[in-house]
């Protein structure tokens, strides 16, 4: 029992189930009277599988609190399932965290109006040059 605790532990309800099939198939065989539900539910309920098997009583089978355990089992399943959906929420476009807004252009801006005239003013007059500046010196 205790190398099946470190195996669930450590690897999860999927190879704790394996590694008890392999040590007990009888408690399988009996347990299940086919072969396809220990499969189905390794893959899609492993944890209300494995409960199962641990409450299964080979003269009476399930009865009293033991269907408590399995809701149990059930609940952890669905916790699974939806941790891990809501884990990869951001992979999948449209359901990310944060609502995705779809960014438009916005509108062209409307031209300001034109500036008043500024009254001009009169232009600066430059003073002549002299002669004696166009002349190069040497």
């Amino acid at each position: 029992m205790c190398c099946f605790l470190a195996t669930l532990v450590l690897l999860g309800p999927r190879v704790a189930i394996l590694v008890w099939w392999l040590i007990n198939p009888m408690r399988f065989s009996a347990a299940f009277n086919t072969f396809i539900l220990p499969i189905l539910g390794i893959i899609f309920i492993p944890w209300t599988t494995l409960m199962y098997l641990v409450v299964w009583d080979p003269i009476a089978g399930i009865y009293g609190l033991d269907w408590l355990w399995l809701g149990i089992g059930l609940i952890a399943d669905i916790s699974m399932h939806a941790g891990g959906a809501y884990g990869n929420r951001d992979k999948i476009p449209g359901y990310g965290s944060e609502p995705q807004t779809i960014e438009k252009t916005p509108p062209p801006a409307e031209p300001a109006p034109p500036a008043p005239p500024a009254e001009a003013a009169p232009p600066a007059e430059e003073p002549p040059a002299s002669p004696d500046d166009s002349a190069p010196s040497a």
